[in-house]
Parts: structure tokens; C-alpha cells; sequence
């Protein structure tokens, strides 16, 4: 055995030494080269020193471990360096800011020392209960597959030709060395036919190195970092505690067992190392793991950002319900590449119904109302339904009743469309042409896609009825101001019924009655005209005499108490106006006052001109009106304080007219004093005296 393991290392020994000399060789080419001649040259020194130990009766192999840490340690600072100038640029960065690099350094350095000092490496040992030595060992392979895992998972694809056989040697001989110090760890004493073949494992590995060091070059390029630990190297990494742990406690079981401790430490290994095999063996377990640590640790297979400004310009692009529908359903069918798909929407009763498809391949009557327990399903557990995976996994699916669907072979994904946890909709996707498994990723990416096209159909809802809510208050309006003239138009008729008992033998009545009664007409005659072509108002502007419109008026209220009086020296004063328009809106202004102000009071329509406008006071002596309902509710439509009989929207309508038209209105008033509308209106030309 002792010429095995001569043999062995000796062969390892001259192979690594010509791998140092092919690495002075490139010494001018390469400043890599004196950081791997280090690597290289401290592991040549170990395998020198055990091939003195195993050719000598005096020598111990105990005495080796120390030179074995320095390997390591050299090792590991390669990596390092390595890592470091592909990720910052820098050979020594990773060095001078990772906490944990410098952890690991003064770990390797107790170590070294308590090696050398058997004194310390026995307190050591008492206070762990277990050879320090072994524990150490079994470390540094552990860090030492980390690294190298690290190191060959963050290189792009395309640069792993240069990486991939210092990674696939160094891998190598970390992983014969956690097999060789696990073992020992386990039973307590080394495993010799496995040490004395490490020369060998060294020797295969030495030209995979040489390779792959001819390769790297310091204008490679860069290596793309990983977030931290990939998820092979951190379950490796468990591994490798739990069975430290597990070794400590067979050996506490075995010294403190008593005449059974050996027995019950044989059945506490294998039945320790038969829990491993089950956890590695199951396959939720791995798959929750890796789905842990590929959401934490790993590199997104999507740029969710990008896909978010992406997908929010394209719904900015759509204008209608109609067209949100489609892009839902073909946007979602894209990402996972179906061939078709369906959205089910909701009506106003709160029921879901297909209210689009997109190659769906089938119609379908299925419906659901809003407390049916497949919508609680979608809103509570906010799944991504997978009939592949309910297929393979029916348990998953064990809360809800999917049998409806089961009828139509071609389903394969129900996507949630969720706006505040509630599901406003959902998409159905086929099959596509060609399946694939999806990942975490793919769910949460439809899950995430799923919110925003929720919020823009919901937004989308919103907007229409406001829409049609437009609509019918724009109905509404016209039925308001189409109500308020006829009303004005029947006060006039009923004031002229109401004094006919007393004035019909009055030939002045007659004919002030004859004028209101041909005013009405032609007011009725236009509101007909007006509904048959389906118009609002029809505008008709020209230039037209304030001085006749003011008299229009006075005479269109002539019927009702108290009379208006005018207060007007001008004969001419023109504007830019429509007369129906304009006498309607002083009418009302003049029929309000009416109404304000008793009998017995006055009313009076002054007109006077300033510069280029023309200036209208509408006077009464009625009851007035505070500051407060003057600012708050005077010129609010349909806010009247005539109960039943006033519609509220005469001054507001004169105040939108006057200002569209270039003008202005004010209002002065006190409380049991009166009221006064101020008008301030363009005029065409000058005035005329």
C-alpha cells in the first residue's frame, strides 16, 4: 500500500511540475501566470512532501495537512483573483471589499496554525469533540466547489470554452477530497485507499488545467456576476454541514452510548445518510429549492422592466373596449406561445361570460357569477391554472371544481386577471403547437402581465361608462333647457289666461296678448325645429340692436308682476349675438327678478356703453341673495331654490353664453335689498345716440 501511494504521488507530483514549467513559459504572455504558478506550485510542494512521508518510517502523514491547507489556500486565492478581474476589472477588489473572502482567509490561517502546533490543534479537539483537522478539510472542499461552481455558472456561454476545464479539475479534486474527509469525518479515522489515490486524481487532472490556463487571457471578456451562491453549490454546501453535524452526533453517540453506543451509531449514520438520499430523491423538494433559490439568487430569464414599459405603450395605443379585449388575450397567448385563447368578462349583473375570443377553437356557454367558488379559487389563491400539471398533480387542484373545462381537450392555461385581489376577468389559453413546461418564471411574469391588463380593462370599463354617462347627461341637459323654455313659454300664456277674466274687454290687453301669444309661437315653432333635427341649439349669429332685444323683452315679461321698466337713451346698439338666444337669456334674468321681488316692487334693464362693450344692468328690488350662495350656488346648474317650479339652470345658462361669446357677468346683492346682474358684452361698432 505504502508503494501505492509512493507511485501515486509521484506520478501527480511530476505531472503538476510540468504543468509549472508550461506556466513560466507563458509568464510574459499572461500576468495570471504567477497567481496560478502559485496555486500550482504550493500543490506541487504538498504532493513533494507526501512522497517524502510515504518513503520514510519517521515521517507521519499528520504532518502533510499543514502544506495541504497552504495548497488550498492558494488555491482559493486564484479563484479569487480569477473572479475578480473577470467581474471588476480588478485583480484584487473582491479581496480588499468581500467580508466573507476575508472570513474565509483567517479561518484557513487558524487552521494552518493549529496544524502546526499540536498544543493548539488538541484543545481544539477536546472542545469540538472531533478532530479539527478533519472538519477543516471537509470545509475547504466544500468552499473550494463553491468557488469553482461560482466561477464556471457566471461565465456566458460563450466564454465557458476557456473556463470550463480549470472548473471541470479543480471540481474534480475537491470533490475526491469532500469524499475522502466526509468519510473520515463519519468513522473517525482516513480512508487510505482513497488518500493514497489522490496522486492519480491529481495526475488526470493536470493536463485539463494546463489547457485550460493556455486559454485564459486577460482581455477575455467579462463575466457576467451572479446575484450570489447558485442553487447546486448552496444545496452542496448543506449537504456537506449536514453531514458534519450528523458525524458529530455519532460520535457523541458512540462515546457516551455505553456498551450500545457503537450499535446506535451505525444505525444513527445510515439513517441520517438514508434521509439525505430521500430529501435529494424527492422531487417537491428539489423543485421547491430550486425554485427558491432561481427567484432569490439567480438571474431573471426576463426583464420584467422592460416588459413592463413595453406592454404599457402598447395599451396606451388601443381605443376601445373592443380592441383591450383582443390585445389581452393575444398578449398573453404570445409570452407562452399559445395558439388562441378567450376572455371571460363581466357583465353589469356581475357574471362572467366569453366576451372575446382570438382562435379559441370552440365556442362555450360557461358562466360564472362573482361568489361561484372557481372566481374565490382565482382571487384567493391567484394561481396560474396548468391543466398539464392538474393532470399530472390532481391534488394541487383538490379546492376547486375544473370538471367543466375538462370537456374541451384543447384548454391548457386559466390565467386571473386581479385588480386589489378581486378577479375582474380571466383568459383561457389553448395548447400551442409545440408544449413546453412552465416555470416559476413563466407564472409569475402572466401573474404580473395578468395585473396590468386588469387595471387597463378595468380603466377600459371605467371610461365607457363615463362615456355613456356623457351621454346621458348631455340628454339630460338638453331635456333641462328644452323643459325650462317651455315652462317660461306657459308662464307667459297662463299670465295672459289669468288676466283675461279682468282685461279681455281692454284693447291694449288684446293687444299685448296677441304679441305674447305670437312670441310663443315662434319660440315653439323653433323648439320643434330643433328636435326634429336633433340638435342642442342652433346658433345663428349676426349683428342684431341690444336696443330691440331689451324691448323684446320687456314686452315678452309684460304679462307678470312687477312691470320692468328701461332705463336707455341709446337708439342704437349692435352686437354679435343670436337674438332668440340672447332675448331668452335677459328673459330669464328679468323672470327670476320677477319672481325675487313682490308686486309692489321694481325691475329695471338698464343699457349703457363703455369703450367697446356694451353694458347691461338687470335691477331688481327683491329679496336678495348672500355672498355665500352666490359663490357657491348661484351659477350651479340644476340648483334652484325654487323647489318643484325652477329648473336652476337659467343663470348658469346666460353665464356660459355671455363668456363664450367674449363677455362678462357679475352679480351684486343684499339680503331684502335687491339684486343686480352686471353684463358686460362686445360690441360691433359705436354706439349711436
Amino acid at each position: 500500500m505504502a508503494d501505492f501511494a509512493f507511485y501515486s504521488y509521484l506520478i501527480g507530483l511530476i505531472t503538476f511540475i510540468l504543468v509549472l514549467l508550461l506556466a513560466f513559459a507563458r509568464l510574459n504572455k499572461n500576468t495570471l501566470v504567477p497567481h496560478f504558478a502559485l496555486a500550482v506550485g504550493t500543490s506541487v510542494a504538498w504532493m513533494a512532501l507526501v512522497v517524502f512521508t510515504v518513503s520514510h518510517d519517521t515521517a507521519y502523514i499528520s504532518d502533510t495537512f499543514s502544506v495541504e491547507t497552504l495548497r488550498n489556500a492558494t488555491w482559493f486565492y486564484f479563484l479569487t483573483i480569477l473572479i475578480s478581474q473577470q467581474i471588476f476589472f480588478n485583480k484584487y477588489t473582491l479581496l480588499k471589499q468581500s467580508k466573507m473572502t476575508v472570513l474565509l482567509f483567517i479561518w484557513m490561517v487558524i487552521v494552518f496554525v493549529a496544524e502546526l502546533s499540536s498544543t493548539v490543534l488538541d484543545v481544539i479537539t477536546r472542545l469540538l469533540g472531533q478532530d479539527l483537522r478533519l472538519l477543516a478539510h471537509v470545509s475547504f472542499a466544500i468552499i473550494g466547489l463553491m468557488l469553482v461552481e461560482q466561477l464556471y455558472r457566471s461565465v456566458d456561454k460563450e466564454q465557458r470554452w476557456a473556463i470550463k476545464y480549470l472548473c471541470l479539475s479543480l471540481a474534480a479534486i475537491f470533490t475526491f477530497d469532500f469524499i475522502i474527509y466526509s468519510k473520515s469525518l463519519l468513522f473517525g479515522k482516513i480512508d487510505f485507499m482513497l488518500w493514497n489515490s489522490r496522486g492519480l486524481i491529481a495526475a488526470l487532472c493536470a493536463p485539463l488545467l494546463a489547457i485550460s490556463f493556455s486559454r485564459l487571457q486577460d482581455s477575455q471578456e467579462q463575466v457576467t456576476v451572479s446575484r450570489t451562491i447558485v442553487v447546486h453549490t448552496t444545496v452542496l454546501f448543506g449537504a456537506g454541514l449536514y453531514m458534519i453535524l450528523m458525524s458529530l452526533a455519532g460520535y457523541y453517540i458512540k462515546n457516551f452510548g455505553g456498551s450500545w453506543g457503537a450499535i446506535v451509531q451505525t444505525f444513527f449514520i445510515f439513517l441520517a445518510v438514508l434521509l439525505l438520499i430521500i430529501l435529494f430523491a424527492s422531487g417537491t423538494i428539489r423543485a421547491y429549492i430550486k425554485v427558491y433559490f432561481n427567484k432569490h439568487f439567480f438571474q431573471h430569464q426576463y426583464d420584467y422592466r422592460e416588459e413592463w414599459i413595453k406592454l404599457s405603450r402598447e395599451i396606451a395605443t388601443l381605443h376601445s373596449l373592443e380592441e383591450l379585449s383582443q390585445f389581452i388575450i393575444k398578449t398573453l397567448a404570445n409570452f407562452v406561445g399559445s395558439s388562441g385563447g378567450g376572455l371571460w368578462s363581466t357583465n353589469d349583473q356581475g357574471i362572467f361570460y366569453l366576451a372575446e375570443n382570438w382562435s379559441l377553437g370552440f365556442d362555450s356557454n360557461i358562466t360564472f357569477n362573482g361568489n361561484d367558488k372557481f372566481i374565490h379559487f382565482l382571487s384567493e389563491k391567484k394561481w396560474v391554472i396548468d391543466f398539464c400539471e392538474f393532470k399530472n398533480n390532481p391534488d394541487m387542484y383538490d379546492k376547486v371544481d375544473l370538471s367543466p373545462w375538462l370537456t374541451y381537450k384543447n384548454i391548457w392555461l386559466i390565467i386571473p386577471l386581479l385588480q386589489q385581489n378581486k378577479t375582474v376577468a380571466f383568459v383561457v389559453l389553448t395548447k400551442p403547437l409545440v408544449m413546453r413546461q412552465l416555470n416559476y418564471e413563466d407564472h409569475d411574469l402572466l401573474r404580473t402581465v395578468g395585473m396590468q391588463l386588469a387595471n387597463a380593462l378595468a380603466l377600459s370599463k371605467v371610461t365607457d361608462d363615463l362615456s355613456r354617462a356623457r351621454q346621458f347627461e348631455a340628454y339630460s341637459r338638453f331635456s333641462a333647457f328644452l323643459v325650462h323654455d317651455i315652462k317660461n313659454l306657459v308662464a307667459q300664456v297662463s299670465m295672459i289666461v289669468k288676466n283675461a277674466e279682468t282685461h279681455r274687454r281692454n284693447p291694449e290687453f288684446i293687444d299685448d296678448a296677441i304679441d305674447t301669444l305670437e312670441n310663443v309661437v315662434n319660440k315653439m315653432e323653433r323648439l320643434l325645429a330643433q328636435l326634429k333635427k336633433g340638435e342642442v341649439k342652433t346658433t345663428t349669429i349676426s349683428a342684431v340692436n341690444l336696443v330691440d332685444i331689451i324691448s323684446d323683452v320687456v314686452l315678452q315679461q309684460a304679462g307678470q308682476l312687477p312691470k320692468v321698466s328701461i332705463d336707455c337713451n341709446l337708439n342704437e346698439c349692435l352686437i354679435y349675438a343670436d337674438k332668440a338666444r340672447f332675448i331668452a337669456i335677459l328673459g330669464h334674468l328679468v323672470q327670476n327678478a320677477q319672481d325675487a321681488t313682490p308686486d309692489d316692487g321694481h325691475i329695471s334693464i338698464a343699457l349703457s356703453c363703455i369703450e367697446n362693450f356694451a353694458l347691461i344692468d338687470v335691477s331688481d328690488t327683491g329679496y336678495g341673495m348672500d355672498h355665500t350662495f352666490i359663490t357657491e350656488r348661484l351659477f350651479k346648474p340644476f340648483d334652484t331654490t325654487k323647489g318643484n317650479a325652477g329648473m336652476g339652470i337659467g343663470v348658469y345658462e346666460a353665464r356660459e353664453y355671455i363668456i363664450a361669446q367674449g363677455g362678462e357677468i357679475t352679480v351684486t346683492s343684499e339680503l331684502n335689498v335687491g339684486t343686480t346682474f352686471n353684463i358686460k358684452y362686445p360690441l360691433v361698432k359705436r354706439v349711436s345716440k
